[in-house]
């Protein structure tokens, strides 16, 4: 005769387990549905490149990396049950309110796809001669030689001023290495390799002007020209390395120029030489004594123009520094990078034997 009690515990059993498996399957279905989904409601776009032969596992990473899915897994699985593994190379526009369906869609469509542009990146403190390498480098109908001359047309620059505010008079001056140095806002651009020169040089000139006309406030309260304030900002890009520092180097350079004192900033001597394999080689003593516009151990204030090509953080950090009494800094380029500063040249001396020694 059978035991009760082990039919209970069986019926038990029996209702149990299928009970853990609904809640399992109920479990998956709400993780499977909620990684479907949008990672967030912006829709501001990033633009997704997918490179020639590209695998699913690349292009489900890149997307994560990117912010626009939030499971490779999820994604991956979902691609391969709805056969959207077709990609396409290109570049695409895409956005976080946008699910899993919609990406992949968008993937699989060549006509989708952003039409011909290619990624061309200006990184804060770039020269205009390495920008114009890079735009020959990737537009068919330029060379590094023609951007470069067209940068430094008088003629063509006067053209741009009526509807580019932010170029004024003061670019003009003799001496100069490039006429557009330091308006040649640093940014990631999509830019079509079939355009002319005039065309790609517009391009970024509506970066920059957006960034002036954003902070037209800011420039005119300031005790500066633009010029002025531009070819500060690309010292300080060149000195500094965080944001942090560079309201500090601002400042510093501020107090030195309100009492008539040399500026002194090594960068300006690296410029001013213009061509050098380690930027080591141009920080030498004689080279302290070349005679050059740019040079501010040689001539006190400001050098003839721009430096470098400021980002719109170091322009910032130029308009809005952190106050401060100090008239002297160094870096521990060999080290962490971290900035020390003084107030007197003892102290400063100080720190050069405690840091740089």
């Amino acid at each position: 005769m059978s035991n009760p009690r082990k039919r209970r515990k069986l019926r038990k059993a029996t209702v149990f387990i299928p009970l853990v498996l609904l809640i399992l399957a109920g479990a998956g279905f709400f993780y499977v549905k909620s990684n479907l989904e949008a990672v967030g409601t912006s829709t501001d776009n990033v633009v997704f490149e997918i490179l020639k032969g590209e695998t699913l596992d690349q292009i489900d990473q890149g997307l994560l990396e990117a912010g626009l899915i939030k499971s490779t897994m999820v994604f991956g699985y979902y691609a391969k049950a709805t056969k959207l593994t077709d990609f396409k190379a290109g570049l695409y526009n895409l956005n976080p309110s946008m699910d899993v369906k919609t990406i992949l869609t968008i993937l699989n469509d060549a006509s989708a796809a952003i039409s011909k542009d290619v990624i061309i990146t200006i990184i804060p403190g770039d020269w205009a001669k390495g920008i114009a390498l890079k735009l020959a480098e990737k537009c068919i109908n330029v060379t590094a030689e023609e951007m470069l001359a067209l940068w430094n047309d008088e003629a063509y620059i006067r053209s741009l001023m009526p509807e580019y505010s932010v170029l004024t008079e003061d670019i003009f001056k003799d001496g100069t290495n490039v006429l557009l140095e330091g308006y040649l806002m640093p940014e990631t651009y999509y830019m079509n390799p079939e355009a002319s020169a005039d065309s790609l040089t517009r391009r970024i000139l509506n970066q920059t002007q957006k960034v002036y006309d954003e902070n037209r406030a800011a420039f005119d309260a300031f005790s500066m020209s633009v010029h002025d304030i531009i070819t500060l900002a690309s010292v300080v890009q060149f000195e500094a390395r965080t944001d942090a520092d560079m309201r500090m180097v601002s400042q510093v350079f501020l107090n030195r120029l309100a009492i008539d004192m040399p500026l002194q900033s090594s960068v300006t001597v690296c410029y001013a030489l213009y061509e050098y394999d380690d930027w080591r080689d141009c920080e030498t003593f004689d080279n302290q004594k070349i005679d050059s516009p740019y040079n501010t151990y040689l001539y006190n204030g400001l050098p003839i123009g721009p430096i470098t090509n400021p980002s719109k953080q170091s322009i910032l950090a130029t308009l809005e520094p952190t106050a401060n009494d100090y008239y002297y800094f160094i870096a521990d380029v060999d080290g962490d990078g971290k900035m020390y500063y003084a107030a007197t040249y003892a102290d400063h001396l100080k720190n050069v034997e405690k840091y740089l020694k």
